[in-house]
């Protein structure tokens, strides 16, 4: 199961606000992960765009809460062997005033979730690999929303490498494959999916 935001959802860099689109399947990364993997996997899509770590959103509304959704998906779907999750992007946002290590806290709240006996035992053990996003870049559409983003962002790579380790979970850092587009600042275009997906389905291949 895949579990993120608007980047797992597939949302392509957006020129003006409020608008909705969707790369298509066989584009958007976690079905390119998927079919690079072969038959013998299925995939299970759960991106929200707007979702957090753990904050609730003050304009979009407090489901954007990654906790109460991994819950929900988690309890929607199984039995999964592999939970991959991406997230921290949105934290970002200057109005959640949070710093790398708080969106990395945020992260470990996750995983204390994905962790815990009860969901280990209702799916018969899963591993997890957590992605960290590439970093933000405050231009375009939404760059005043992620004032500071860029620094912070920058940051979160060491942090989540070393919250993987201690948790004992795997680790890719998607800043290594791709860059956001320079449009919005925060989305990924169609080539950067399918490089990321590749990149994800390589990294499963090794577990």
């Amino acid at each position: 199961m895949t579990f993120g935001d608007s980047n797992t959802h597939g949302t392509p860099p957006m020129p003006v606000r409020d608008s909705y689109g969707r790369l298509p399947a066989g584009v958007r990364w976690p079905t390119v992960t998927d079919a690079a993997l072969g038959p013998q996997w299925a995939l299970i899509e759960e991106g929200l765009p707007g979702r957090t770590t753990n904050r609730n959103c003050p304009d979009m509304g407090p489901h954007m809460n990654g906790q109460t959704g991994l819950r929900i998906a988690l309890e929607s779907h199984g039995p999964i062997d592999l939970l991959v999750v991406m997230l921290g992007t949105n934290d970002l946002q200057a109005k959640f005033g949070a710093t790398a290590q708080m969106v990395t806290g945020g992260m470990a709240s996750l995983l204390s979730i994905a962790h815990s006996t009860e969901y280990q035992t209702r799916h018969d053990g899963f591993q997890i690999l957590m992605v960290c996003p590439p970093p933000v870049i405050e231009c375009g559409t939404f760059g005043r929303d992620f004032y500071l983003g860029a620094s912070k962002s920058a940051d979160l790579p060491m942090h989540y490498a070393a919250l993987a380790d201690t948790w004992g979970v795997h680790f890719l850092n998607a800043g290594q494959f791709i860059k956001a587009s320079p449009i919005d600042g925060v989305h990924f275009d169609a080539d950067a999916h399918v490089a990321l997906g590749h990149a994800i389905a390589d990294k499963i291949a090794t577990l």
